[in-house]
């Protein structure tokens, strides 16, 4: 016989009282890397955003993973890079507009799929990002925003003397209440007056030369790291844009100390005299692109001589921590527009070169790609070996039979 309900309105159960002494379960554990800040790094409190062409807060770089227990088996293996800093809303929406007709499941215009495992996904909005940053003046960060359509951070920015709002690549440590500058326009008539009316290196590096800032190549001290950074002049940046990515200013023209209007060259000969040359259209035109270019230095160690008025942004890519995270579940793969990846073992014959069989085969066949070309083995990557086809070695018989001993 089912008993009635009891009603609990008004009702003190005796162990009511513990709630307060017991603590609530966590579902998530957070793994600090703590670092001791140095002695001589201030505090965030002393920063003050009045003042003008003034350092960013110094702050303590901690790695920094969360974890879950594992209360369902989608977020046993999940990890994820904590980022509570980010804002909780949503975006601006003037500076979006909605992903309709992007997302195509990897097909072109004739429907045929041309990138695989794309498809689904949640829906978006693009953030309009400005790269080129060619608004000049102090810019306020009012929030750090996450962007689904990349890996790193973007930074809300209000320009004080505009008020007006943009979207733009937010650098590691770069928090709500910082002040960011855009030198590509030029060095302002305030901070050119403050060095006595002319330009000193160390003295325009020591002042403009901090994190989010943005400006030329040349303005860059060797040894920077910086990312966002352009390939052409007047155009926004393109390289090192992912989270975590930077590169190295490696040297500038100026530093190479080399005058592109000699026109002869001094060597010397067997016997040590000092004689004069005329120099070549390729020797002028080696000088004067080591004057207008800046050597930098990739993550992936590439160097590459990058135009000195292109722009660039000191400091490291945010969410350098992105690249640990573990999705945990094929769902989530499939909110970000990933679909799965089929072995080729397990297709058909007629689907894929390891395809069929009995049991797990492919058919005694090297690795292939589902189009037939060789995958593995360095099939694009190994030189070609140089092979003289004129020489014809002759045939010897039987060196088979010789080497096994039959001869």
């Amino acid at each position: 016989m089912l008993q009635p309900r009891l009603a609990l309105t008004g009702l003190r159960l005796p162990f009511r009282c513990l709630s307060s002494v017991i603590p609530p379960r966590a579902y998530s554990t957070v793994v600090r890397e703590q670092e001791k800040p140095a002695a001589n790094e201030t505090s965030s409190s002393a920063y003050d955003t009045s003042i003008s062409f003034a350092p960013p807060p110094t702050r303590d770089a901690s790695a920094v993973m969360r974890t879950y227990k594992p209360r369902t088996p989608g977020i046993r293996h999940l990890r994820r890079p904590v980022n509570d800093h980010l804002w909780k809303g949503r975006p601006v929406q003037k500076l979006t507009f909605p992903k309709r007709g992007h997302g195509k499941g990897g097909r072109n215009n004739s429907g045929r799929v041309t990138v695989r495992h794309r498809g689904g996904g949640h829906k978006r909005r693009i953030r309009t990002v400005d790269f080129e940053r060619a608004a000049p003046g102090p810019h306020v960060v009012e929030r750090i925003e996450h962007d689904p359509g990349r890996s790193a951070h973007i930074a809300l920015v209000r320009s004080q003397e505009t008020q007006k709002l943009s979207y733009i690549l937010a650098a590691e440590g770069m928090r709500a209440g910082d002040v960011v500058h855009s030198f590509m326009p030029g060095i302002p008539e305030d901070l050119l007056q403050s060095m006595g009316g002319s330009v000193d290196p160390g003295v325009l590096a020591a002042r403009t030369a901090w994190r989010g800032n943005c400006m030329p190549l040349h303005m860059m001290p060797v040894g920077t790291l910086v990312f966002n950074v352009g390939l052409r002049p007047g155009k926004g940046g393109q390289l090192c844009r992912s989270a975590g990515t930077f590169a190295t200013v490696l040297s500038k023209g100026v530093d190479a100390q080399v005058n592109p209007d000699e026109t002869e060259m001094v060597y010397k000969d067997k016997d040590g005299n000092e004689t004069t040359k005329p120099l070549s259209q390729r020797e002028k035109q080696r000088r004067q692109r080591v004057v207008e270019h800046i050597t930098i230095r990739l993550q992936s160690g590439e160097v590459r001589l990058i135009h000195k008025d292109c722009c660039a942004t000191v400091g490291v890519a945010s969410n350098p921590m992105y690249q640990y995270r573990q999705l945990g579940k094929a769902g989530r793969s499939r909110w970000l527009n990933i679909r799965p990846t089929v072995r080729g073992l397990a297709m058909n014959a007629q689907d894929h070169p390891h395809g069929g069989g009995r049991g797990k085969s492919k058919g005694n066949v090297d690795p292939k790609s589902p189009w037939g070309l060789p995958a593995k083995s360095g099939y694009k990557t190994r030189p070609k070996w140089k092979v003289n086809k004129a020489v014809v070695l002759p045939r010897v018989r039987n060196q088979g039979k010789r080497r096994r001993g039959y001869h």
